[in-house]
């Protein structure tokens, strides 16, 4: 009778023990797939999914597909031209990404909580309304996907955010304002006070002008201010000599209209 309780423990921990790999994401996944960057951890870890069942229905809901995957692996190149595009394409001059960003738009860090990867992939496909078209391809949007996801489990899961809406149409919408109507015929931009504004696409997007985040556009890697702003309404060639834009003299208080609706909150 003595041997009988220790009988029982090794057969107890024998049935619990597939279980538990299961549970860990190796037992499941393995059956069909073969194991690669075991270093990493479970398939989980990186392609999400649920480990604990071999049912095709329920291994596989909410899959990462493995051309999405790579934003687990740090230093994968799929995951450095994402960040590059993102950087290069000035994303985070209207988005949060990584933490970093201005809020003009939707939240990067916060969409894989609410969609799919196969999903952002699309919504970058087909740009929304007033989103530049960069005119990107498959493998640039796939690599852009990983940043995003990478972004998003970096910033991890910080609660207090206050909800940014935007509305791009509105029929009601506010268009007295100087930026409608001096630069909306060639220019467009996304606005905390205004929502989306302008019209045109012969100039180049102005959402947030003056941040780190928008492009250097300026000779020497320069960034925008409201000084340099003024000079360049006065005389756009006196700044850069190749301009095509005609002066646009401003009164004092368009001015500082001006200025007030190019303002943006930015996350660091």
């Amino acid at each position: 009778m003595g041997v009988r309780p220790a009988v029982l423990m090794i057969i107890a921990c024998l049935l619990l023990l597939p279980a538990a790999e299961a549970f860990a994401g190796r037992v499941a996944c393995l059956r069909c797939h073969k194991p690669h960057y075991t270093g990493r951890g479970t398939c989980i870890g990186c392609h999400r999914g649920d480990g604990r069942s071999d049912r095709l229905a329920i291994a596989h809901r909410d899959l990462i597909q493995a051309r999405f995957s790579w934003f687990a692996i740090a230093g994968s190149q799929p995951l450095q031209r994402g960040e590059k595009l993102l950087v290069s394409f000035a994303c985070r001059r209207c988005h949060t990404s990584a933490g970093k960003g201005n809020r003009l738009a939707s939240n990067l860090d916060r969409l894989p909580m609410n969609t799919t990867p196969q999903k952002i992939f699309e919504a970058i496909k087909s740009q929304a309304l007033f989103m530049p078209d960069f005119s990107f391809d498959d493998r640039q949007i796939t690599d852009l996907v990983n940043a995003i996801l990478a972004g998003a489990v970096k910033a991890g899961r910080s609660g207090g955010e206050t909800p940014q809406v935007v509305h791009f149409e509105d029929m009601k919408r506010h268009t007295d304002n100087v930026f409608e109507k001096q630069c909306g015929p060639c220019h467009k931009i996304l606005t905390e006070a205004f929502g989306a504004l302008g019209k045109g696409d012969m100039g180049p997007n102005l959402s947030g002008l003056f941040s780190e985040h928008y492009p250097a556009t300026l000779k020497d890697n320069g960034r925008w201010t409201a000084d340099i702003l003024k000079k360049w309404l006065e005389n756009p060639r006196k700044i850069s000599k190749n301009s095509q834009m005609r002066p646009i003299p401003l009164k004092k208080d368009e001015f500082e209209q001006l200025l007030a609706i190019l303002a943006v909150k930015t996350e660091h």
